[in-house]
C-alpha cells in the first residue's frame, strides 16, 4: 500500500497557480505536437499546415472538455449557473467530450484547408490521442481525482487529501493502458501502407474506449443516467465511440476517402 499525498499545485508565488495537472495536460499536448511534427514531416506536409490543425484540436479540446463534463456529468448544476461554465480552473473536463470536440475540429480543418482529407487528417490525430490522454490521467493521479474504489490489493494506493481509505489508483490503470495503445498505434502506423482510410482511427476508437469502458467498473462515485442501471454516464458515452470504430475497421475501402 502507498500513501499520496503530494499538494497538487507545483508552483506557488503570489496569486500565480500551476497545479501538476495543467502542466501534466500541457505536456501531453506538447508531446502529442512533437510526434504530429514528425508524421507531418515524414509525409511531406507544410509545418504551416500542421500548426493551424494544433490550434483547431486545442481549441476544440478544451472547449468540448469543459461541455462534456457539464452537460454530461452535472447538467442541472451547470443549465442554473451557465456562468461557471467559463470557470476550466475550477475543474471538470470530460474524454468523451473532448473526443466529440475533436471530431468537429478535424471536419472544420478539412474543409477549410485544401488538399487535406477529413479520413487522412484523423488517422494521423488518433496516433496521438492516446498520448494526450496519458498525461490527463497522470495528472488525475497528481490531483487526487476519479478515484478507484477501496480495494486491499498490494499496490492500492490511500489518497490522504480525499480519505484514509486503500482504493484501486485507477487513474494509473488509464494511464499505462493509453500509454501502451500508443505505442500500438504508432507501430500500425508504420505498418498502414496501403491501408483502409479510417482504419487507424476506428483502431484507437475500439481500443482506448474499450478499455475505458472496462475501466470505469474500478472507479468511484461515477456519474450514472439513473442509479438503478448497471453502467456509469462514461459507459454508456463509451459504446457509440466503440461502434464507430469497430465500423471504421470493418468497412470496405472507399476509393474516394484515399485522395488528400
Amino acid at each position: 500500500m502507498f500513501t499520496w499525498n503530494i499538494n497538487p499545485e507545483l508552483i506557488a508565488i503570489g496569486p500565480f497557480h500551476i497545479r501538476w495537472y495543467g502542466f501534466l495536460f500541457s505536456l501531453g499536448f506538447l508531446a502529442s505536437f512533437s510526434v504530429m511534427a514528425w508524421v507531418f514531416w515524414k509525409e511531406k506536409k507544410s509545418e504551416e499546415l500542421l500548426n493551424k490543425l494544433f490550434l483547431y484540436v486545442f481549441i476544440a479540446v478544451l472547449v468540448g472538455a469543459r461541455l462534456g463534463h457539464c452537460l454530461f456529468y452535472k447538467p442541472e448544476y451547470y443549465l442554473t449557473h451557465p456562468l461557471e461554465i467559463l470557470m476550466v480552473w475550477k475543474g471538470g473536463l470530460a474524454s468523451h467530450g473532448a473526443a466529440a470536440g475533436i471530431i468537429i475540429a478535424i471536419l472544420a480543418y478539412s474543409r477549410a484547408t485544401a488538399g487535406m482529407n477529413f479520413s487522412w487528417v484523423a488517422d494521423r490525430v488518433s496516433l496521438v490521442v492516446p498520448l494526450t490522454a496519458f498525461f490527463v490521467r497522470l495528472g488525475n493521479f497528481a490531483n487526487s481525482e476519479i478515484l478507484g474504489l477501496p480495494t486491499d490489493v498490494p499496490w492500492a494506493v490511500v489518497f490522504s487529501m480525499a480519505d484514509q481509505v486503500p482504493r484501486h489508483p485507477v487513474q494509473l490503470y488509464e494511464a499505462i493502458t493509453y500509454l501502451l495503445i500508443f505505442i500500438i498505434m504508432i507501430i500500425l502506423y508504420h505498418g498502414q501502407t496501403g491501408a483502409i482510410s479510417g482504419r487507424l482511427t476506428g483502431s484507437m476508437l475500439t481500443m482506448l474506449f474499450s478499455m475505458r469502458f472496462i475501466l470505469e467498473f474500478f472507479k468511484a462515485d461515477q456519474s450514472t443516467l439513473d442509479p438503478s442501471m448497471p453502467l456509469t454516464m462514461g459507459q454508456f458515452l463509451s459504446v457509440p465511440l466503440i461502434a464507430f470504430g469497430i465500423f471504421l475497421l470493418a468497412r470496405k475501402q472507399d476509393a474516394s476517402s484515399q485522395s488528400h
